[in-house]
C-alpha cells in the first residue's frame, strides 16, 4: 500500500503537507500528527536552531507527548524541517501557523501577511492554502486576494487551531475541527485533509470561523479576568478569594468553571482579545479584561509592599513561564512581575525548572538560599510541596497555605 493510499490523499506533489511556522509550539505537533497518520510532511521555519533540532528528532520546546512520534516520523522520512522557502512549492497543502496579531505594534503589518508575502513566490497551481493561525476578521479575504492577484489556481481555507499548549497531541485527534472555505472545492479539500486526524468536522463560513477562533480565546481571557477581579475585591476586603471560590463551587455545577486567580498570559489569549478589541470599538468588555489581567502584577507588588519592606529584601521569583508545566515564556506576566519587583526590592532573583536559554535564571537552590521573600510567578507542580521557612507569595494558593505567606 502506498503512502497516498494510506492517507487518502491524492497528490502529484512531492509532499502532502508543508507547514509554514512548522517548528513552533502549534505547528510542530500538527506536523507530527499528520506524519503519524502517514502523510509526507515538511516543516518550514525561519528558526535555524529549531529546524536542526527537528531534523535530529528533538523537540525544540516542551511537548512530552510529541517526543516519540517525532522521532518515529523523522526516522521514517515522513517529516523533514527546512529553513528554505522552496519547500513550500513541493506540497499540495500549504498550512500557515504563525501568530497573526501583535498588540504591541498596532498598525504594523501582521506576521501572517508577512509570511504569505515571503512565501508567495513558491505558490503553485493545484495547491490549497490553509490559514490556521489566529487572524483579525478579514485576513482570509486578504489571502484570497493575494492568491488571485498572482493568477494562481489555488484554493484558500481557514481551519483554526483549537488545541491547548501541552495537550496538542491528544486534542488534535479528539477535538472537532472547524473548516471553512469560500468554495465548495476548498471546503472539500480541507475537510479531507483534517479528517485524517479527527472524524468530527464543523463547517462554517470563513468569517464565522475567524470569529469562532477569536471568540474562543477572548472568552477564556475574560473568564480569567472575572476571577482576577473577584480576587481584587476579596483581597481589598481582607478576605481569601480561593477560600470563597472553593466554598461556592462545592457541589454547585453552575459555578464549576470559576477560575482560580492568577497571572493570565501567554501567546494567544491577550493578543486575540486585543485584536478583537482593535477590530471592534464596542468590545469594551475585552478592554476591561486586558486592564484587569495586565494590571494584576502591579496590584500584587503594591500588596506585598504593604506587608514587607522590599527595599531591604532580596526577592526570588519562582517560575517564569506563562503557565504552570510549560517552558514557554512568550507574553509571560512573570517577567513583568519581576521587573516591577526589581524597581522596589534590593535584588530580584529568578528561577524556572523548565526554561532553558535564559542566562539570567538561577538554580532553585540558590534562590531559596539567598531570598528573603519568594513569589510564585508560574504555578509549576515543582513548587506545590516546596519546603521552605521563607515567606511565599502564592496568588494561585498552589501550596494551600494562603496567598501572602
Amino acid at each position: 500500500m502506498t503512502g497516498q493510499e494510506r492517507t487518502g490523499l491524492s497528490s502529484h506533489f512531492g509532499c502532502d503537507v508543508v507547514i509554514i511556522g512548522g517548528c513552533g509550539h502549534v505547528g510542530l505537533p500538527l506536523a507530527v500528527a499528520f506524519a503519524e497518520r502517514g502523510a509526507r510532511v515538511a516543516s518550514y521555519d525561519i528558526g535555524a536552531e529549531a529546524v536542526d533540532a527537528v531534523n535530529d528528532g528533538r523537540l525544540p520546546f516542551r511537548e512530552p507527548a510529541a517526543e516519540l512520534p517525532l522521532r518515529r516520523a523523522v526516522s521514517a522520512g515522513r517529516l523533514v524541517a527546512s529553513a528554505d522557502p522552496a519547500v513550500v512549492a513541493a506540497a499540495e497543502h500549504v498550512i500557515v501557523i504563525i501568530s497573526g496579531l501583535d498588540e504591541h505594534a498596532p498598525g504594523q503589518p501582521d506576521s501572517i501577511r508577512a509570511a504569505l508575502a515571503r512565501c508567495s513566490d513558491q505558490f503553485r497551481d493545484g495547491q490549497i492554502l490553509i490559514l490556521r493561525s489566529v487572524v483579525t476578521p478579514g485576513t482570509t479575504a486578504i489571502a484570497e486576494k493575494m492568491v488571485a492577484s498572482r493568477g494562481i489556481d489555488m484554493d484558500v481555507a481557514f481551519c483554526p487551531d483549537r488545541t491547548a499548549e501541552g495537550q496538542a497531541m491528544t486534542e488534535l485527534l479528539e477535538l472537532p475541527q472547524i473548516v471553512a472555505s469560500r468554495t465548495a472545492r476548498g471546503l472539500e479539500r480541507a475537510s479531507r485533509l483534517f479528517s485524517m486526524l479527527t472524524p468530527e468536522l464543523v463547517p462554517m463560513t470563513v468569517e464565522e470561523a475567524e470569529l469562532a477562533k477569536l471568540f474562543t480565546n477572548a472568552w477564556r481571557y475574560i473568564k480569567f479576568a472575572a476571577a482576577n477581579q473577584f480576587y481584587l475585591i476579596a483581597s481589598d476586603l481582607g478576605l481569601d478569594y480561593e477560600r470563597i471560590r472553593q466554598g461556592l463551587i462545592r457541589d454547585y455545577p453552575r459555578a464549576r468553571d470559576l477560575a482560580r486567580a492568577g497571572l493570565a498570559a501567554g501567546p494567544c489569549l491577550l493578543k486575540d482579545t486585543a485584536g478583537l478589541a482593535r477590530a471592534n470599538a464596542s468590545f469594551t468588555l475585552g478592554r476591561a479584561a486586558i486592564a484587569i489581567n495586565q494590571g494584576l502584577p502591579g496590584y500584587l507588588v503594591s500588596k506585598i509592599e504593604l506587608r514587607y519592606d522590599l527595599t531591604a529584601m532580596t526577592v526570588g521569583v519562582l517560575g517564569m513561564a506563562f503557565k504552570g508545566g510549560s517552558d514557554d515564556t512568550r507574553s509571560s506576566l512573570a517577567y513583568l512581575l519581576a521587573d516591577l519587583l526589581a524597581a522596589k526590592a534590593r535584588e530580584v532573583l529568578c528561577t524556572d525548572p523548565l526554561i532553558s536559554g535564559d542566562p539570567d535564571l538561577l538554580p532553585l537552590e540558590e534562590v531559596l538560599r539567598r531570598a528573603d521573600l519568594l513569589v510564585i510567578g508560574a504555578p509549576h507542580p515543582h513548587y506545590r510541596d516546596l519546603q521552605t521557612d521563607t515567606p511565599v507569595v502564592d496568588i494561585w494558593n498552589l501550596r494551600r497555605q494562603g496567598v501572602l505567606g
